[in-house]
């Protein structure tokens, strides 16, 4: 009787084990540049896919792990505007990217605690020769570190890509007037 009472507890000990490293794992977010890092592996596969279709960081099944609720709301309301009027949505350009296309070589990253549960981590790369810096927003979300804004800099000027994303659309089942497509 008591080898299955210590069978069972260890059983119990071990289940419990898996799911603390299995949560823990999810999207490395128990750091604020773990989602960042994953995003950034995710488009290195996308760019290197060439011409196979590969989901980018900010769409399914990506973004609800590493974007906070209210950022993947917000490019899931998106896609959907794309979908039902057959237009380009709010972002015109990839936001790991800064720009429409482009490469990642020399990357490395940078984390800045900004306050409790809040920080910023920077993406610095090259692209094209060129030096590229993407700002992320992080914030502790659900036990976990979670994108929750993307800036990029375009000549001189920051753009917060929450900012864009949350501007009105002109049409669209979320603001009650349907699309003609």
């Amino acid at each position: 009787m008591r080898q299955i009472l210590r069978n069972v507890a260890l059983a119990l000990a071990l289940t419990g084990l898996f799911a603390v490293l299995a949560v823990s794992a999810r999207a490395g977010d128990d750091v604020p540049r773990g989602p960042v890092e994953e995003g950034y592996a995710i488009t290195i596969k996308m760019l290197a896919a060439k011409g196979k279709a590969r989901p980018p960081a900010w769409r399914p099944p990506h973004r609800d792990r590493l974007m906070s609720r209210s950022l993947a709301a917000l490019f899931a309301r998106d896609d959907l505007y794309q979908d039902e009027s057959g237009d380009m949505g709010q972002i015109g350009a990839d936001p790991f990217l800064n720009g429409q296309d482009g490469e990642i070589k020399k990357l490395n990253f940078d984390t800045i605690p900004v306050a409790a549960g809040k920080a910023t981590v920077l993406a610095n790369f090259r692209s094209f020769g060129k030096p590229v810096t993407v700002q992320f927003q992080m914030i502790r979300e659900d036990g976990g570190w979670r994108i929750d804004d993307i800036v990029n800099h375009f000549e001189g000027k920051d753009y917060s890509i929450r900012e864009q994303l949350s501007q009105p659309y002109d049409c669209g089942s979320f603001m009650n007037k349907p699309c003609k497509r």
